[in-house]
């Protein structure tokens, strides 16, 4: 079909679908198309017609992750999923929240903030710094499995999320889950395309349990600390009695000196004892501030640099730092991911 009539075909089934602009590309890979749907039906028809077509497609929220990894070999369609803006239900009582993809966490934060309730992801800015955590769609958090140091106690989006409205390469609609975070009924595909960078379907709508917003926050850092004295401070922090929201640790950089951060949340009293107690397990010149350091879940590497994630238990942590200060040995080879599959 030629292109003025795919892009007819696709208009009939998104009234915002258009032809791609220069600002459209992933990575650098231009697509032919863009379409912003504002419904999970008009999703489903994009799909179909994307399906039809044989066109390659990448979902798009707010884009500040979209460079994760390598570029898509092909990309024929950008659905933009910014237009699935609502805030469906939010059931307080049992709180609960059910949400479009395309809602940014940061309005999210504002609106359950207001009832006293917080959705408990702390996702980074995108790759190379490219936009504020707030800008991060619900969407794109659960696609890319973003989370930040508060994962110690709250877990990852695949641990908060309890049901799951995607729509598929062929535009059929499937949904898992339910309201409830006991709903145990159907298959968990909430876990599956959580951390799927968009690779399976396009996600429309999640439902999250929610936690109560504490009143009360305080951070304790100590700097100076050499791995070893980095690894004890840590695993000190997250064993002990003062249930630590989040357990962080910085490097300016290569033998640098480990800064050792720690997050405590509650009411302002019991933050204020147990964070006296914290300063004693982790030893001369650690200081409780309101405030985050300005180093707390940075994970820009600059302009030049790549960003590289490393899973190890707590107990590698001074084994990691030092096979990250030892001179590299060769020079890595460069992989590309699969381009993502063709609808249908």
């Amino acid at each position: 079909m030629a292109d003025d009539a795919v892009l007819r075909a696709l208009a009939s089934a998104c009234p915002a679908a258009r032809a791609a602009e220069t600002a459209d590309a992933v990575a650098g890979v231009a697509p032919r198309y863009a379409a912003s749907p504002a419904s999970v039906a008009e999703a489903s028809a994009v799909m179909r017609v994307a399906a039809e077509q044989d066109l390659t497609v990448v979902v798009r929220g707010s884009g500040s992750r979209l460079d994760w990894g390598a570029p898509p070999r092909s990309c024929d369609l950008v659905v933009d999923t910014l237009r699935l803006d609502q805030v469906v239900e939010h059931a307080v009582g049992d709180l609960v929240a059910r949400v479009q993809a395309g809602v940014g966490l940061g309005r999210l934060g504002e609106l359950l903030a207001a009832a006293g309730q917080q959705l408990a992801l702390d996702p980074p800015p995108g790759a190379n710094g490219q936009g504020p955590a707030g800008t991060a769609t619900v969407g794109g958090t659960l696609a890319t499995g973003t989370a930040g140091p508060r994962r110690l106690r709250y877990g990852t989006p695949r641990d908060l999320v309890i049901g799951i409205t995607v729509v598929r390469a062929d535009g059929t609609v499937a949904s898992s889950g339910g309201k409830v975070v006991k709903n145990v009924a159907g298959y968990d595909l909430g876990k599956l395309f959580a951390g799927s960078y968009g690779t399976l379907g396009l996600i429309a709508e999640a439902v999250f349990r929610l936690h109560p917003l504490p009143t009360a926050a305080s951070y304790t850092a100590v700097d100076g600390a050499g791995p070893a004295e980095a690894h004890r401070a840590a695993a000190a922090a997250a064993a002990s009695e003062v249930a630590p929201t989040a357990v962080e640790i910085s490097r300016a950089g290569r033998g640098q000196p480990v800064r050792v951060g720690v997050l405590l949340e509650g009411d302002p009293d019991g933050v204020g004892e147990r964070a006296a107690h914290l300063r004693a397990l982790l030893g001369a010149g650690a200081v409780t501030s309101p405030d985050a350091p300005g180093w707390w879940g940075r994970t820009e590497p600059g302009a030049a640099g790549t960003l590289i994630r490393v899973a190890f238990w707590a107990a590698a942590l001074p084994a990691v730092l030092a096979a990250i200060d030892a001179p590299p040995r060769r020079t890595a080879s460069t992989r590309s991911w699969p381009a993502p599959p063709r609808p249908g």
